[in-house]
């Protein structure tokens, strides 16, 4: 009897040992955009090959159309450890960091080859500053550069004076108040509705997002100004990274670095696909006129003579490294 005891009491040792061995963390991952966004698709992507890649020790849940947090509260989740990561736009923080919102200066970066020179001089800062308050960078991906739609013709700024202008950052505010148009803040997931109760009139945004919100059911009028190309950033909890032990930490960079990459070239392709949905789904995609593109060049550079003022030396310091 005492040596079955004995035999019994090693099982559960060494289930125990077991069960310790294989001890799952979980994560939950908030983000702003639709499941079936490049951007949430990517997520998920990422966080299947985090959970492969670190053997089952690490699960993250990823939430998109901001089903767990709302996106201007996502980065104050992570940070205060309510969520251990997420997926955040940028140019919406420009407010608290003005560097947050190098990406959202019309007309700076307009291809993905410099959006991709932006990035390189703002990433040094950028891990810096999210360092500083309890984060670190996991990876960014740029959405496709961003047009203007519309429900009447637009042949210049002109034409959008007094129009309702969703804006989504301080830049897209500060645009709708250069071209004398309204401003009103509405979020990725309740664009829909404020296009169908006429909330909104006028917008600016991507391709991709034209086709997640059907915006083609609404507006009639797109206009390839391809102003700026704003990065989403995934963040971590540097807490919650700092628990992991080293083999999953390298699984998450590992996976992280991945998705950077396969989020930049999808973009490219996102941003060829979705405009011939606009076309397809009888929305009139034209390039800007001669005076429309003219005019938004001024916006550009009021605005970024604006952030130089906020931003100072080291905005001055990194739109010199982009601009060598």
């Amino acid at each position: 009897m005492k040596r079955r005891a004995f035999h019994l009491t090693l099982a559960a040792a060494a289930l125990a040992v077991s069960s310790a061995s294989f001890a799952q963390t979980k994560w939950d991952l908030p983000a702003a955009y639709p499941a079936t966004n490049f951007h949430s698709v990517n997520l998920a992507t990422f966080a299947a090959d985090v959970e492969k890649a670190s053997g089952g020790k690490l699960k993250i849940t990823v939430h998109p159309g901001a089903a767990l947090f709302k996106a201007p509260e996502i980065k104050r989740a992570v940070q205060g450890g309510q969520a251990q990561a997420g997926e955040i736009l940028m140019a919406a923080y420009q407010n608290e960091w003005q560097m947050f919102g190098a990406d959202g200066l019309p007309f700076l970066a307009t291809s993905y080859d410099d959006s991709l020179k932006l990035y390189k001089a703002q990433k040094p800062i950028l891990e810096k500053k999210l360092a500083e308050q309890g984060m670190a960078l996991l990876y960014t991906v740029p959405w496709p550069p961003q047009g203007i739609y519309s429900m009447k013709p637009v042949n210049s700024a002109a034409d959008l004076k007094g129009s309702k202008w969703r804006a989504y950052s301080p830049a897209t505010s500060r645009i709708a108040e250069l071209v004398g148009a309204q401003p009103v803040t509405v979020q990725a997931a309740e664009l829909s509705q404020a296009l169908a109760t006429g909330v909104v009139e006028t917008n600016m945004t991507s391709g991709a997002t034209g086709v997640d919100s059907k915006l083609y059911e609404h507006m009639k009028h797109y206009y390839d100004v391809q102003a700026w190309l704003p990065k989403n950033a995934v963040i971590v909890n540097k807490k919650a990274f700092d628990a992991l032990d080293k083999p999953t930490q390298d699984a998450l960079l590992k996976a992280a670095a991945d998705a950077e990459t396969r989020g930049w070239a999808e973009s490219r392709k996102v941003n060829t696909d979705t405009l011939a949905t606009l076309k397809s789904k009888g929305m009139a995609v034209a390039a800007p006129s001669a005076q429309l593109k003219a005019d938004m060049q001024k916006v550009g550079e009021t605005m970024v003579k604006e952030w130089l003022d906020k931003a100072g030396p080291e905005g001055k310091a990194m739109l010199e490294a982009f601009q060598k």
